[in-house]
């Protein structure tokens, strides 16, 4: 009986189930429907999530791991395959028999594939629960995509070739490159770096600007970023040389450019593999000297890069200016400002910018600039060049542009925000009333400084650089017209201030990164617009230090110790922009006190 009864449950399981199961789908197409939809819902705002997170990490230039792109495209597509199912759902409602049954058929399908559908929503969901979404990403120098700027000049052919055997020499690491300030020397060496890569001759080429006075945290920072090494700000200096140090000896072959050397420079201290335990990393240097090179960092071979000859010179001077240079009357004179620029493209250059389309008259009142004996005793490269550059600055158009350029150049900031926060302080900007506007202008006087080869792009639009040779003319001129008082990286400490006679008429003074023993007593500056002070080490400020400058209308500290804000402070009714970057403070309430204060950056 008991063999009976188990042979007629396995005839029903095998008999009536399959012909239950539909039915039971038939019943249930409704909440399976519904749940597919709610899982539908969950799995939309799991992806919005997700994909907030993915753009966040995109514009903050992070990479995207490749499982959560994937997971991104299986989200569409099954979002997709569902949102078409749901709207079959009323095909579901159709009848048959006349309109006296509901099509069981159709019901069935969608039932049992919404089942399904809500399996794979559900797994995806789950698969969704990243960790995090980005990696960080190291991109590459800009100049290396590019041979904007460069020229092939038959005369830097050969040095570019001689320098390029040098780097495939196993014997040699460090090479150097020597030439006057203007010469093309950064120029060079980066069309060096540009086709060492791209001949395989390294797997990464970066570069690092040094300066007259290196600032080794800096140079280790900006190296550590290129090769995506995280170095701890607050870390000591030899703490942060050995982190940088074993992460470079890792690399098989990485070339190192440090441009503009002015004396002995501690590769050991900066983290950089000393040659004779290099690995795979090279080093090429740039220095307006080759003692430097030869006596003081011991390259073991250097190059020399002289001015343009006549054919080339006058080459490059047409092909910023254009053909009209051809043409009658104007090529004689533009011939003879050619010979006056000497070869010099840090001259040529911005003088053909700046007479490019105009009138005869102009281009025979430049020539006359040229010849006339210089006012000026300046130092530090050739008279020609301060000539050009200083006849570029007369040509800027409006008096804004030109403020500009010697803002930049005796404040030594490089960002387009810098030049936003000192212009809307100081009332730079003309007819503008919001800071959208003028943020707007900013970008554009930058732009224009560009376009008159008075400034060099920057790793970004945010970004600028303005050559020594350049800022040294644009300090001279601000000196000179604006009672302008600005110094960058001194060495010793700063004890030699301006007499009182020359504090009463100065406008600005700029110290950057300088080592200032003292401030002078009885700061007298009735005329002082602009005060800038950046200092490493710990500086008093006194607390009568602004009773002298009551019209300052921009200060900026930066990297100073201010237990507590001087009390003369609050007499500065006057003061629009106040900067305190990277300063360890106290208190600040005295802040309070500045009821014109438009701009405070903490």
């Amino acid at each position: 009986m008991e063999i009976v009864i188990s042979v007629a449950a396995k005839v029903a399981e095998y008999l009536v189930a399959p012909i239950i199961h539909p039915f039971t789908y038939c019943c249930t197409y409704k909440t399976n429907l519904e749940k597919l939809k709610n899982e539908l819902e969950k799995l939309k705002i799991a992806r919005a999530s997700v994909e907030y997170k993915v753009e966040d990490s995109r514009n903050k230039g992070y990479g995207i791991q490749q499982h959560v792109e994937e997971w991104l495209i299986s989200v569409d597509n099954v979002i997709n395959e569902v949102e078409t199912l749901i709207e079959d759902k009323e095909k579901s409602n159709s009848r048959c028999l006349k309109g006296l049954c509901p099509n069981l058929k159709t019901r069935y399908q969608l039932s049992k594939k919404a089942e399904r559908e809500v399996n794979a929503v559900v797994g995806l969901h789950e698969k969704g629960r990243f960790d995090g979404v980005s990696f960080r990403t190291v991109p590459e120098e800009t100049w290396l995509k590019s041979t904007q700027g460069f020229m092939h000049f038959e005369s830097r052919k050969s040095t570019l070739k001689e320098i390029l055997n040098a780097l495939s020499n196993r014997n040699f690491n460090m090479i150097g490159v020597y030439g006057m300030g203007g010469i093309g020397k950064t120029t060079l060496v980066k069309e060096v770096g540009r086709q060492a890569k791209e001949n395989n001759l390294f797997e990464k080429v970066i570069s690092s600007h040094v300066s007259q006075t290196p600032q080794i945290k800096n140079i280790q920072g900006e190296i550590a970023e290129k090769i995506g090494l995280e170095l701890a700000e607050q870390s000591h200096e030899t703490v942060r040389a050995g982190r940088l140090l074993e992460r470079l000896k890792r690399e098989t072959k990485i070339l190192i450019i440090l441009d503009d050397i002015w004396g002995s420079l501690d590769l050991e201290a900066i983290g950089i593999p000393l040659a004779d335990d290099n690995g795979g990393c090279k080093v090429l240097l740039t220095a307006r000297s080759q003692d430097v090179l030869s006596c003081k960092m011991d390259c073991q071979q250097n190059f020399f890069v002289d001015v343009l000859n006549e054919k080339e010179a006058w080459s490059l001077f047409k092909k910023m200016t254009g053909d009209c240079i051809e043409n009658g009357e104007l090529k004689s004179v533009a011939t003879e400002i050619v010979k006056e620029c000497a070869g010099l493209p840090i001259a040529i250059v911005p003088v053909a910018r700046a007479l490019r389309n105009k009138r005869l008259s102009e281009w025979k009142d430049a020539l006359l600039e040229f010849r006339r004996p210089s006012l000026r005793n300046f130092t530090g490269t050739t008279q020609v060049a301060y000539k050009s550059i200083e006849l570029s600055y007369n040509h800027l158009n409006g008096e804004e542009l030109k403020k500009t350029f010697l803002l930049i150049g005796y404040t030594f900031f490089s960002c387009v925000e810098d030049l936003l926060y000192y212009g809307m302080g100081l009332g730079l900007f003309q007819n503008i009333n919001t800071l959208e506007e003028a943020r707007d202008r900013a970008h554009t006087l930058v732009d224009k400084l560009k376009n008159s080869c008075l400034l060099l792009d920057g790793e970004t639009s945010e970004w600028f650089s303005m050559h020594d040779v350049v800022r040294d003319v644009a300090r001279s001129i601000a000196s000179r017209d604006q009672h302008v008082f600005a110094v960058e990286n001194e060495v010793v400490p700063l004890t030699s201030w301006p007499d009182k006679d020359t504090l009463k008429v100065c406008t600005a003074i700029s110290l950057k990164n300088s080592n200032i023993s003292e401030p002078p007593q009885g700061f007298e500056c009735p005329q002082l617009k602009f005060l800038c002070i950046g200092c490493h080490a710990s500086l008093r400020i006194p607390d009568k230090f602004f009773s002298g400058m009551i019209g300052l209308r921009v200060l900026d500290f930066t990297q100073m110790h201010l237990l507590a804000l001087p009390s003369s402070l609050g007499l500065l009714q006057s003061l629009q922009t106040l900067s305190l970057d990277d300063c360890q403070l106290g208190d600040i309430a005295i802040i309070g006190d500045l009821m014109k204060l438009e701009i405070l950056t903490l």
